[in-house]
């Protein structure tokens, strides 16, 4: 048996080796031709890489991937930068034209609500634009009447208060509570009123410049309210055919999203300014109250003061509470002066407790970090008016770019505040014939009257429309065969019969579900090509 496998194996050896031998004789025979297990013959060579392939980089140096992520962040980031800074040079030399054009946008915001309530109820929106308008400006004429005539009356019992505080000042100064001589004191008094008149003595030339300067000031100031209230009038009663003709502007893939972000920032900007007054008039109401319970003179003007600067937020309420508490002081004494302090304090932390992360915080969610760093760059790049529109202009932007990348905050919300405006008046002047594009003006009609639909079902049909019109150019997925484009059916909007002759439009659900079957289909088709 031992014997069996001892030849057995010996016969495997053999054959093993032979079939060896058989495969080196056939490679000797081939040209160039080697076994398993030869040498290379022949000097080896190493060719020198070309200008031509170096260009195209074919042999270029290895970067990590980590590096290259950063110069591409990089040189972006420094492009940003530099169109950003542009941007604020230009904007800086229409200053003029760009600020009241801003505030005008802000006094649209402020009285639309009331302007889209009376065209509701059935006003005619030049009549309806014209109430509130004029209503607003004699509220305006009203208190700004009110507080100079506080002014006229009260400046007189403000000056005998503050000469009397001057009077107690200096008494209790003459007590010597600082162990200083009364005539150190006199001596330092009269040192500072000499140095007060030697300055305006020899700057005489620069504060009559100055005087100059503040009438051209006066003029332009003039003029930029005149400017724009008369742009807040127009955006109150045209404002909605202006922002159908600005979607226009834009390619027909871009309308809908150029739609739906730009209503959301206008529903943000709705939403700051009635937050921002509420803010402003519980600021206002507060320490008025405190003002008057005091006796404190101009207590009027003063509360006006409060309510104009709380629309900077953050800053302008400390800054006039400050001033109330420094009249207090000159005109009352130290006692009021403190008592005026404590109710500037309570006031600022009911603002800052309840009303800022509740109703700030939802109408604008920004971050009070965020508002505080917004307010500090604005003010110091553009002053008070830096400071006044860098917390809308960031409550925008934030909800601009934040339903661009998908995150709607006005959700299951009607997002059209200004969608007020009736179908036959978008569609006013325009007959239906065909323009140089093609396309007709009945599909212009439906594209602008979509617009005063609810912000849920424009933006559900014009991603139907999106998905539809991909279905029709580059066919069923899976399939790769077009189908004809219908040429009557309008790219921007909702289905509409009328604009698409009467023909109804592939539903995006169908065109996903026949998609699905057909690469559905053209997978098992694979399947049984591989079998």
């Amino acid at each position: 048996m031992a014997n069996e496998r001892r030849a057995d194996f010996t016969q495997r050896i053999r054959g093993a080796w032979e079939g060896f031998r058989n495969l080196r004789d056939d490679a000797a025979q081939q040209p160039g031709g080697s076994y398993l297990g030869a040498p290379p013959t022949g000097p080896m060579t190493f060719t020198e890489p070309t200008e031509d392939e170096l260009g195209r980089g074919a042999y270029e140096p290895y970067v990590s991937p980590p590096f290259r992520l950063a110069a591409a962040w990089s040189w972006r980031t420094i492009v940003i930068l530099v169109a950003v800074g542009v941007l604020l040079w230009l904007l800086s030399q229409v200053s003029q034209v760009l600020l009241p054009a801003l505030i005008a946008l802000l006094l649209a915001a402020l009285l639309s609500p009331i302007h889209s309530f009376l065209v509701r109820k059935g006003w005619p929106r030049a009549l309806s634009a014209a109430t509130v308008f004029i209503g607003f400006l004699l509220l305006v004429v009203g208190t700004i009447a009110l507080v100079g005539q506080q002014i006229v009356v009260g400046f007189g019992a403000l000056w005998t208060q503050v000469l009397a505080g001057v009077s107690t000042i200096t008494t209790w100064l003459n007590s010597n509570p600082f162990g200083l001589d009364s005539s150190i004191i006199a001596q330092y008094l009269d040192q500072g009123l000499d140095q007060g008149l030697t300055y305006l003595e020899e700057n005489a030339s620069n504060l009559l410049g100055g005087a100059a300067g503040a009438v051209s000031s006066v003029g332009s100031f003039a003029t930029g309210t005149l400017l724009a209230l008369v742009a807040a009038f127009f955006f109150l009663y045209d404002g909605r055919n202006m922002f159908n003709w600005a979607v226009r502007l834009m390619p027909s893939p871009a309308r809908a999203r150029t739609e739906g972000a730009a209503l959301r920032g206008w529903q943000t900007l709705v939403q700051y300014v009635r937050v921002q007054i509420i803010v402003a008039a519980v600021d206002a109401i507060g320490i008025g109250i405190g003002a008057l319970a005091i006796g404190i003179p101009l207590a009027i003007p003063l509360t006006l003061l409060v309510f104009l600067g709380s629309f900077i937020p953050i800053v302008g309420a400390v800054v006039t509470g400050a001033i109330a508490v420094i009249v207090a002081l000159v005109s009352q004494g130290f006692i009021p002066a403190l008592i005026m302090l404590g109710v500037v304090l309570l006031v600022q932390q009911i603002e800052g407790n309840v009303l800022q992360p509740f109703i700030m915080g939802k109408a604008v969610s920004v971050h009070p970090l965020a508002v505080i760093l917004t307010v500090a760059a604005g003010g110091f790049l553009f002053g008070i008016v830096g400071a006044l529109f860098a917390v809308p202009l960031i409550a925008v932007v934030n909800t601009v770019v934040r339903y661009l990348a998908g995150d709607d905050v006005f959700a299951g919300e009607d997002a059209g505040v200004a969608a007020d405006v009736p179908d036959e008046q978008v569609a006013e002047g325009e007959a239906d014939e065909r323009t140089a594009d093609g396309s007709s003006s009945r599909e212009k009609v439906g594209a602008a009257a979509a617009t005063s639909r609810p912000a849920a079902q424009r933006d559900a049909a014009h991603r139907s429309d999106a998905r539809d019109a991909d279905v029709r150019d580059g066919g069923v997925r899976g399939t790769g065969v077009a189908e004809p484009r219908d040429p009557g059916r309008s790219t921007f909007g909702p289905e509409d019969d009328g604009a698409s002759g009467g023909q109804p439009a592939a539903t995006s659900s169908d065109a996903t579900a026949a998609g699905d079957t057909d690469a559905a289909g053209e997978g098992a088709s694979a399947d049984d090509d591989g079998r």
